[in-house]
């Protein structure tokens, strides 16, 4: 008997040429089960773990946590299919899971978790070596020696301080707003970094504007919150503030979750302008000045946060003809937070 009158369903494991399975299935389900498998067997790769754990490989499970099918055998292959902490690249070379150095990287950063408190979690991945919550460490991009406040482990709704973590393990920090995604966490006598994230291209673009002018605290600490937890990026104009800003994304979708947080975590109504660009691309030339850049009429400099110089295109063309006409010009795809 589990809780909330649920009942531990009863389970058989059963071979696919076994007779047993059209009693149990019926002709018709059986006949069914069969083709999908036989489908799948054609579709699909041959399952290989080292595949699976240089993510060359992706493997597939069916279920439904609504009707609690498949949700049992998911999480135990993915615990058995999950690998332990592994060597991560550095501006040093490869840092060792087993190094006695304690070191940790920021990969996501959530606001607001607690709406009472208007609180902002740090998450990072310890990399190497034990963290205790007493322990001075150096945040490299800040060039700061901290400790690490409020250490907590999270599952669910469900918080817990904690008052040590090993390689492998996850933790959540109070962040005064000083961490970013990418971010190197190690012991103050061993400094470098982390090989960052890529940050790919948005696709959809949008310039977004606070209704209430008397509002622009709000617009501005929300938006660039939002921004800094890597689910939509920002860019200005230079020379502009950020009363006006525009937005890219990957998936429209996300263009309906940032009006809705502005409005519920900030109270902030926004005006949305959809816009024709489709591409973007980094200036990687550090000695080019944009302003100089001999580009179409329908190209747009700007800045991302981090103060690196973009243009948005409306098309490939208008790519090409930059390239072209801007001898020495790199333009990537792609930045590295």
């Amino acid at each position: 008997e589990l809780a909330n009158g649920q009942r531990a369903v009863a389970k058989e494991e059963i071979e696919l040429g076994d007779p047993r399975l059209h009693d149990m299935l019926g002709e018709r389900l059986s006949a069914q089960l069969s083709d999908d498998v036989e489908l799948l067997d054609g579709a699909s790769y041959d399952f290989d773990m080292e595949e699976v754990r240089h993510g060359k490989l992706s493997p597939v499970f069916f279920g439904s946590a609504l009707t609690n099918f498949g949700v049992e055998p998911f999480l135990e292959n993915f615990l058995q299919m999950t690998p332990p902490p592994l060597p991560r690249k550095s501006s040093v070379g490869e840092i060792d899971p087993f190094n006695k150095d304690f070191s940790a990287f920021v990969f996501k950063i959530q606001a607001n978790m607690n709406k009472a408190h208007r609180d902002r979690i740090a998450f990072m991945r310890i990399c190497s070596g034990r963290f205790d919550k007493n322990m001075e460490v150096l945040h490299v991009q800040g060039g700061k020696t901290m400790r690490l406040s409020q250490p907590q482990q999270i599952m669910a709704q469900d918080r817990e301080i904690i008052d040590e973590a090993y390689a492998g393990d996850i933790i959540g920090v109070f962040d005064p707003g000083i961490f970013s995604i990418g971010d190197t966490i190690s012991v103050p006598n061993k400094k470098f970094e982390f090989e960052g994230i890529p940050t790919f291209a948005p696709e959809h673009f949008a310039r977004v504007r606070q209704k209430d002018t008397l509002k622009r605290k709000q617009f501005v600490k929300g938006a660039t919150q939002i921004a800094q937890e890597g689910a939509i990026q920002i860019f200005q104009e230079p020379g502009k503030g950020m009363e006006e800003v525009i937005v890219g994304v990957v998936g429209t979708l996300q263009f309906d979750v940032l009006e809705y947080r502005l409005k519920n975590e900030y109270n902030v109504d926004i005006i949305m302008d959809r816009l024709s660009y489709q591409y973007i691309r980094w200036i990687e030339n550090e000695d080019v000045d944009p302003k100089k850049l001999s580009i179409t009429s329908d190209t747009k400099v700007v800045q991302d946060f981090r103060g690196n110089f973009l243009l948005l295109f409306t098309d490939n063309w208008n790519i090409n003809w930059a390239l072209e006409k801007n001898e020495g010009l790199r333009l990537a795809e792609f930045s590295r937070t």
